[in-house]
């Protein structure tokens, strides 16, 4: 019988893998939380610790645990690795069902291949639907009665934006608009390409965010970086680690901000009207660097990504370095953990919540691989007082491990609807999850 060598070699990966585990954090979470983060000495591995929950889905009737005084239910379920949300004006959901587009020259070299074969334990492995599903809660009960296929036949969608009548897919590889009519439930017209967006066969970070300025003008668009820290070359960065700014009407583009390694939630701060972001920070410096960030995003600003993090701690393993640019670059305004795997953001300015629910953020953390112990696999919020982040964050649902270690579920994105509950998807359980104060908000139960 004819084995492939790459899994004969499969259980002597592994153990090399598990070795490299015995890496363990000296820090606390907590002491990569808030404005003042401590950044102890690098403390990098020869192989990456590798320490991810294995996804086994939800028991019957098992769901999150919400923080007291907060209730959860499930406001859809059976979805297929739901990941990102939109709330149309009329109050339908839309989720994209959604997974990594094929990506032929990642996961090549052993270090990358080890990881690639856990990453896909954790249910990251799963084909990509390639659809937006619509969610319809036409009673205001809490749970979506109505199901419909919204779009299908993308290219692993995530972001999404309607402006007047124009629907905005930030497909893996394109951003595409379709024609939107007001509570129909299918679009069956083909998109018109807007532009480009960097794809390619190496696609390291595929997913692209949109959020749509005020006016409607301009789209804000997340394109991550194509490795941790550039080490596949700067040749294959070109155009990401950033946020970039497209003009709707005339299809152009240029770098809103740089130096961020992998921004995906995109929200306007309700207050102050400022971009705010979420970023995944690199990876295999130790369980105790780099705390993932929340911060507000300045035009033309830039993070240090890939020479340096957190402001000026240069990263020696990026050659050679880029002093000017480094001289520049921006201390985040919160940090959120380190590897934390921060995704989702959407703002609560509502008196639907109790304080300090009503005014912060809410983070969906999709939780770590490179920590020991995990970190992430939760949602927080973090309270905010005249538009800055204030104070520590609060835990609003957790119990997405198991005891023995295995991830019932993995939040992703975040939103709020239209009765200011806050909607959370869940990918490894397949599940829109609704929290609402207990009594506060119509449809809780």
């Amino acid at each position: 019988m004819f084995i492939k060598p790459e899994l004969s070699l499969l259980p002597a990966m592994i153990a090399i893998a598990l070795t490299a585990c015995g890496e363990v954090a000296q820090l606390p979470v907590a002491a990569g939380v808030g404005p003042h983060p401590q950044l102890p000495p690098p403390n990098p591995t020869l192989i990456p610790t590798v320490n991810i929950a294995q996804a086994v889905g939800w028991p019957a009737n098992g769901k999150p645990v919400a923080a007291p005084g907060m209730t959860v239910n499930a406001f859809a379920a059976g979805l297929d690795h739901p990941r990102w949300l939109y709330v149309l004006p009329n109050g339908d959901v839309l989720v994209a069902e959604t997974n990594a587009p094929p990506k032929p020259e990642d996961g090549k070299s052993l270090k990358a291949w080890i990881v690639k074969q856990f990453m896909e334990n954790a249910g990251a492995g799963v084909p990509s639907a390639n659809r937006i599903t619509l969610l319809r809660d036409s009673n205001g009960d809490g749970v979506a009665e109505t199901r419909s296929v919204f779009l299908e036949g993308l290219n692993s969608p995530f972001g999404m934006a309607l402006i007047g009548n124009d629907f905005y897919v930030a497909n893996s590889d394109a951003l595409v608009k379709f024609p939107y009519t007001e509570n129909e439930i299918r679009i069956a017209q083909p998109g018109t390409k807007v532009i480009d967006l960097p794809a390619g066969p190496l696609n390291h970070h595929w997913t692209k965010n949109i959020l749509a300025s005020r006016d409607g003008s301009r789209l804000y668009v997340t394109v991550g970086s194509n490795s941790n820290v550039a080490e596949n070359g700067l040749d294959k960065e070109v155009g990401r680690a950033a946020i970039w700014e497209v003009d709707t009407k005339l299809g152009t583009r240029r770098i809103y901000a740089g130096g961020l390694r992998n921004p995906n939630g995109l929200a306007w701060e309700p207050d102050g009207g400022a971009l705010w972001t979420v970023v995944n920070e690199r990876d295999e410096l130790g369980s105790d660097l780099v705390p993932d960030y929340l911060t507000s995003v300045p035009a033309d600003s830039f993070f240090g990504w890939p020479y340096s993090y957190y402001g000026q701690h240069l990263d020696e393993r990026v050659q050679p370095q880029r002093p000017d640019l480094v001289a520049t670059a921006r201390v985040p305004d919160y940090a959120v953990g380190s590897h934390t795997a921060a995704l989702g953001l959407a703002f609560s300015k509502s008196k639907a919540w109790p304080t300090p629910f009503d005014n912060g953020v809410f983070i969906g953390q999709h939780g770590s691989w490179n920590r020991n112990p995990r970190s992430g696999y939760r949602v927080i919020f973090v309270p905010f007082r005249q538009g800055m982040p204030f104070g520590d964050p609060v835990d609003v649902l957790t119990g997405f491990v198991s005891v023995d270690g295995n991830a019932f579920g993995r939040p992703v994105g975040v939103a709020i609807d239209k009765q200011a509950a806050l909607l959370v998807a869940d990918d490894v359980g397949n599940s829109i999850w609704r929290v609402t104060p207990s009594t506060d908000v119509p449809g809780s139960n």
